[in-house]
């Protein structure tokens, strides 16, 4: 098949359309065939070609949101925010990255400190904290704190069903100094899921599916631009070399341990535990710029 007649069919479906309401998606569609059809020229691609990769893409079930951190779509979207704001003049506060597939709305909520753990939970007690802030360094009253992570098998609650409601999930708001601290494991690495869709498309790229270990994290205020983000744990293996492209300098804390007996009756902890201080720097709204708070489908619990 020749490039003349790609158009020529291209050209003829085009010929059908009337005007739509929407003409943006009307144009973003018709770039996409026109794409995938060059595609199909391009590399010669066979109809059992064709509906393999259509039928994979249908058999994905709930995979979506990993193939699209994976093929780096997730982070390009980062990229052009992060972009975006730099050419309006905005600089510094805490990077974005990736939200993930795995977040679950209404985490129970509760001022200053929340407990993600329950008792006998596995993994090294956790202690995280810290100050929300707006651009001039001021803390933030009753900023949302949203985290959530794995457990010690990388596996996330509601997705998995042996875990309770809301293991590992919490919302926390901030306190009258913009205040935040949690208690809980520090969790593990994890890889998408062996001979999922995911898994099947990284292989044939050659590449890995393994994810540092990493806490996820919403942080919202009133009057500031809601960010997204993610700290990794220093030290795990694949820190830097995560298949989500989601770890960024600025989002990888000192993770210290702490042993002082002191220390330990202070947090209330039962003996050692590992220690986080890691602020949240948030930029004020600005109507000239995309917004950051995205639409996209959810768990709900």
């Amino acid at each position: 098949m020749s490039k003349e007649s790609v158009a020529a069919l291209l050209a003829q479906m085009q010929g059908t359309e009337s005007p739509v309401a929407d003409e943006r998606i009307k144009a973003i569609i018709n770039r996409i065939i026109s794409d995938l059809f060059n595609t199909i020229e391009d590399f010669d691609i066979t109809p059992s070609e064709f509906w393999t990769a259509l039928n994979f893409l249908g058999n994905s079930g709930q995979e979506y949101g990993l193939i699209a951190a994976g093929l780096g779509f997730e982070r390009l979207l980062d990229i052009r925010l992060d972009e975006e704001e730099a050419a309006a003049g905005i600089s510094g506060g805490t990077p974005r990255t990736i939200e993930g597939p795995l977040y679950v709305a209404g985490a129970p909520e509760s001022v200053g400190f929340a407990r993600l753990d329950k008792d006998g939970e596995i993994g090294e007690p956790l202690v995280m904290e810290g100050v929300v802030r707006d651009e001039a360094g001021n803390p933030l009253k009753n900023a949302l704190v949203e985290v959530w992570h794995a457990n010690h098998l990388g596996n996330y609650s509601h997705f998995d069903p042996s875990q309770e409601p809301f293991n590992l999930r919490r919302s926390i708001r901030t306190d009258d100094n913009g205040r935040y601290c949690f208690r809980s494991v520090l969790p593990v690495g994890y890889s998408v899921p062996p001979g999922g869709a995911t898994d099947v498309i990284l292989k044939k790229l050659g590449r890995h599916g393994h994810r540092p270990a990493h806490i996820h994290f919403f942080v919202t205020a009133e009057g500031q631009r809601k960010l997204t983000t993610q700290i990794n744990i220093d030290g795990d293996p694949y820190l830097w070399d995560d298949f989500a492209f989601a770890t960024r300098e600025g989002l990888v804390p000192a993770v210290k341990k702490e042993s002082d007996p002191e220390v330990i009756k202070k947090y209330e902890m039962n003996g050692p535990f590992s220690h986080i201080q890691f602020n949240f720097d948030l930029h004020a709204d600005r109507q000239d710029l995309i917004g950051t708070e995205v639409t996209r489908a959810r768990a709900q619990a």
